[in-house]
């Protein structure tokens, strides 16, 4: 399974982005995608996922309220609506997949795509 992310780019406190990732190759075998984050000089945290069978989600607290993830299975596309940005949000953000099915609370890991940077100016 190949992820792609795109979308990421500057924007101001209080604005907004959208997220997408492409998914190609084996992708009936992944169960749930989401999205996760790495801040400079911080740990890559979990941001949010969803289960591409009943679409079933889960957010971080930080974002609940402020982003919503979706998919399109129909596109093998992966989503990440971002509102109400605030500096705190900026990093690079990965797409990922899970295709063994653990759950998505938070998501586990099974493929990684490459990064798309969000940075948010105050």
């Amino acid at each position: 399974v190949q992820l792609q992310a795109s979308g990421g780019g500057l924007v101001q406190a209080g604005g907004s982005l959208r997220l997408s990732c492409a998914a190609s190759g084996r992708t009936f075998s992944t169960y749930s995608m989401g999205w996760f984050r790495q801040a400079p000089g911080k740990e890559r945290e979990f941001v949010a996922a969803i289960t591409r069978s009943l679409g079933a989600t889960s957010y971080a607290d930080s974002v609940k309220g402020r982003f919503t993830i979706s998919i399109d299975n129909a596109k093998n596309t992966l989503y990440l609506q971002m509102n109400n940005l605030k500096p705190e949000d900026t990093a690079v953000y990965y797409c990922a997949a899970d295709a063994t099915a653990r759950g998505i609370r938070p998501l586990k890991v099974d493929y990684w795509g490459q990064g798309t940077l969000v940075t948010v100016s105050s």
